[in-house]
């Protein structure tokens, strides 16, 4: 049964970077895309960067060229590198297969980004 667990969270200044980390229970490579996924107050939850087992990257334009995604397929691990952090970059982030319907409604516990003074 699929559960994921992320972490690497925490309060940042903007410019500032954070790497968070998705450990899944399961083999990543039974999904041909993991995501990471980030929901702000009051918003609806997004997609910001996704990878296929190929290592085809895609990001939302509000993060490309400052996000980068990678996995371990070794370790069942998804990672997301966040360089110049924004305040509006603030946001609980989740992991999840692409598309998200593949863990059955199923989502972790996130992890809070804070990108503040």
């Amino acid at each position: 049964q699929l559960q994921l667990v992320e972490s690497g969270g925490g309060l940042v200044q903007p410019g500032g970077s954070l790497r968070l980390s998705c450990a899944a229970t399961v083999s990543i490579n039974s999904f041909q895309a993991m995501g990471w996924y980030r929901q702000a107050p009051g918003e609806r939850r997004e997609l910001v960067a996704s990878l296929t087992k190929g290592g085809s990257e895609n990001y939302a334009n509000a993060v490309k060229g400052r996000f980068t995604i990678s996995r371990d397929n070794a370790k069942d691990t998804v990672y997301l590198q966040m360089n110049s952090l924004k305040p509006e970059d603030t946001a609980v982030y989740y992991c999840n297969p692409v598309p998200p319907r593949l863990a059955g409604g199923y989502w972790g516990q996130g992890t809070q980004v804070t990108v503040s003074y």
